[in-house]
């Protein structure tokens, strides 16, 4: 056991430490070491103010951190006797589990998951004759927002009268909250709320936690809703001895109930408070901070600081513009090949995106290099639920007798087949002993009503239409046909956060599939499925060592040696549906904010001059966030010249980067110099100066050569390009690659 030392801490945070009694706001900026002073001076009253363990309260937000508390706390204090260090959900449990009976509940209460509340929630719509799939994620969304304000049914009706359904909304949750009531059971969202009124309407409940917890600590306060709030002051009622730490510029929940103004209006809530800054950030380089203070000191609503660090002034912050999204995403990964060739970890590196929508590239890229990876706080791009449904009705194309495919989408979207239906059909499959598809030709057969035996027959020409389409279409042609046939998108009509993510991965599906058709010229969908097949499989990737792909959301709280923050471009990061509010834009540069300060040592900012979304390919606009910090940034930015996507097009992409090809769009000797009308919109590139080569494979290379690829297998090299620097092959049931000599993991058999 260690010793309290706290000549450990610098002077701005002993100085919170020994700030003992009634309320105190500590505002931390990124890497000032909140941890370390919450800990320490949880450690401080304990070892030198002899404060009883039992008496004093530590609220995190995540288990994780609690844990880590805790270890950090035993190793300054030995055991913790009896103190409370814990999530702010696991304290309610353990208060909920003590007094619950007073407002009408049993103490053995059920804790119901997500998916017990859909089940519950679909139940109550169908009864009430309504569609789930208009009404389920839509209620369950509202609901949790009613709650997470404190409104009941019928104050959420009044509050939101003016919003659409609002009747209907308010009655499902009515009908729910019956429900929970009778099977003794509580949500995630009522174990705040329930808490709340237990400790606002039972005094003698009140005054024995009030007064249990001398003294309460709040860890990332910015992140409290106005439940948790309520809570909190509820608790400090008698002693009214709250310490609570956070940054009002890492404030990014708004969109899940968190409120600024609950670290903004600390003072005048608490009056008499003390108001504490660690502005010493001990993570990342000068010219970091520098960074992340010009973006952040453009939102109104925050309260000044400014971070600074005793560290190295560091690399300037790189700020790469490609041409599409594929080059952009293979200038990512081949810096972060380069830097492993010259000893760094995969751990080292992060890609952080506003939606996960853009991770397919970069996944692709860093599988041809033979890079580690995990996507964090998400699915693999072909992983996701709907990537797998679309995937599943081109598997059905591609092979009818493949049953998972067919019982996979045969109600998706949902088109009023049941269980019971499909029941019928396994069945009479499994006697016929022939495949579903089969059976679903022949629904005549099946001993169904008839207006299940029309769904089916509407399913059946749907699948053959398609089938018979697939004959003479390219494939990118045929999973747009897909899309739209099936009416694939009327899923995510609502303009929900989810939904604008899914539409996104939907286009970037036929994004993927008009790359695959470029470079592997005359591909069928077999080939197309096998290559999605091969992206899928990490099997071999190391648990310990790989390169993080997050949206900035899922690594708040996380540090690296190295961050890339791609997609930079306008409606995208800032988020499109932003830019037209103040309060939500201002949240969007908090989490930019957020993501500048994970990077400890290199930064780079990437973006694309034209990106495939929504169905399109468009010529993209520069975030503003980048026009904020311009003057910062050691710019690889392409000025305009003309680009023949059509002539040189994908096969050429992976050549167009400032390190490993052509920077920009110089003309390498292969093609033209006259230039033609770009394929997208016309867009016009000029080109910078061509960088040296030093690769020792560089003319080993020729055409006709046979290789290996550590992930793609055998190969037959078809084409040498740039004085051998960049190689295209053709790989078996994976297609054609271009690769770049340096770093790609070839081997000449």
């Amino acid at each position: 056991m260690e010793n309290l030392d706290l000549q450990k801490l610098n002077s701005a945070q002993v100085l919170p430490v020994k700030d003992t009694e009634g309320a105190v706001l500590v505002i931390a900026g990124a890497g000032s070491g909140k941890t370390r002073v919450l800990t320490h001076r949880i450690a401080y009253l304990v070892s030198e103010l002899n404060v009883d363990p039992s008496s004093i309260l530590a609220i995190t937000f995540t288990n994780k951190a609690a844990d880590e508390m805790k270890t950090r706390l035993y190793d300054m204090i030995g055991d913790l006797g009896g103190m409370w260090v814990c999530t702010i959900h696991s304290m309610c449990v353990k208060i909920l589990r003590s007094a619950i009976t007073s407002i009408g509940f049993e103490k053995n209460f059920s804790i119901y998951s997500e998916d017990d509340k859909d089940r519950v929630l679909k139940r109550i719509i169908q009864e009430m004759n309504l569609e789930p799939e208009k009404f389920l994620k839509l209620a369950k969304n509202m609901i949790s927002n009613a709650k997470n304000d404190d409104l009941s049914p019928r104050e959420f009706k009044e509050e939101y009268i003016q919003y659409p359904n609002v009747g209907i909304i308010s009655e499902i949750y009515f009908k729910y909250e019956e429900e929970l009531k009778k099977s003794n059971a509580l949500d995630f969202d009522d174990l705040l709320i329930k808490t709340l009124h237990l400790l606002s309407e039972d005094d003698e409940v009140l005054d024995y936690y009030a007064h249990k917890f001398k003294y309460v600590h709040i860890d990332e306060f910015q992140d409290t809703n106005t439940v948790q709030y309520k809570i909190a002051k509820l608790l400090t009622s008698h002693y009214k001895n709250i310490f609570v730490v956070g940054d009002d510029d890492q404030s990014i929940y708004g969109w899940r109930g968190a409120k600024i103004s609950n670290i903004l209006g600390f003072e005048k809530d608490f009056l008499g408070a003390k108001v504490y800054k660690l502005e010493q950030n001990y993570r990342s380089t000068k010219n970091i901070l520098t960074c992340a203070n010009l973006i952040i000191k453009n939102n109104g609503n925050r309260k000044n600081k400014n971070l600074w660090t005793e560290n190295d002034v560091g690399e300037k912050v790189e700020y790469y513009l490609g041409f599409e999204e594929s080059d952009e995403a293979s200038h990512v990964a081949m810096k972060i090949k380069k830097a492993i060739n010259n000893g760094q970890k995969a751990s080292d590196f992060a890609i952080l995106m506003r939606v996960n929508a853009l991770s397919r590239a970069f996944e692709q890229e860093l599988l041809k290099y033979n890079i580690p990876y995990r996507v964090f706080g998400g699915f693999k791009f072909f992983d996701r639920k709907e990537i797998k449904d679309l995937t599943a009705y081109l598997r059905i194309i591609a092979n009818p007798l493949d049953n998972e495919a067919v019982l996979r989408v045969i109600n998706v979207p949902r088109r009023g087949i049941g269980e019971k239906t499909v029941e019928t059909i396994i069945n009479q499959a499994t006697i016929d002993e022939t495949s579903v598809f089969d059976v679903i030709m022949s629904p005549d057969n099946l001993p169904l009503s008839g207006s299940a035996i029309s769904r089916l027959k509407s399913f059946k020409e749907l699948l053959y239409s398609l089938i018979l389409a697939s004959a003479d279409m390219p494939v990118v042609d045929l999973v747009k046909k897909v899309i739209n046939d099936t009416g694939f998108l009327t899923q995510f009509e609502e303009d929900t956060e989810e939904n604008v993510d899914k539409r996104m991965n939907i286009s970037e599906l036929v994004n993927s599939a008009d790359e695959f058709c470029k470079i592997n010229v005359g591909a069928t969908l077999s080939d197309y499925l096998g290559s999605i097949t091969l992206s899928s499989d990490t099997d071999d990737l190391n648990a310990g060592n790989f390169v993080t792909i997050a949206t900035v959301h899922a690594v708040k709280g996380l540090e690296f040696d190295t961050v890339f923050v791609v997609g930079m471009d306008e409606t995208i990061f800032p988020i499109s549906r932003a830019v037209n509010s103040v309060e939500e834009l201002e949240e969007e540069r908090r989490l930019m904010y957020v993501a500048i300060t994970r990077a400890e040592k290199k930064l780079y900012i990437t973006r694309a001059r034209s990106r495939y979304l929504y169905g399109n390919r468009n010529i993209t606009a520069e975030s503003r966030f980048i026009k904020e910090i311009k003057p910062l940034l050691q710019c690889n930015e392409q000025p305009n010249s003309v680009y023949d996507r059509q002539q040189y097009g994908s096969q050429n992409r992976y050549s167009n980067n400032n390190e490993y090809g052509y920077y920009a769009d110089e003309p390498s000797p292969s093609r033209s110099t006259g230039g033609v009308k770009s394929f997208a919109s016309g867009y016009n590139f000029n080109g910078a100066n061509r960088p040296k080569f030093t690769n020792s494979q560089s003319g080993k290379f020729k055409s006709g050569m046979k290789v290996k690829h550590a992930r793609f297998g055998e190969g037959t090299v078809i084409a040498v390009k740039n004085d051998g620097k960049i190689v295209d092959v053709a790989f078996q049931g994976v297609g054609i690659k271009s690769l770049a000599t340096e770093i790609a993991p070839l081997e000449i058999l």
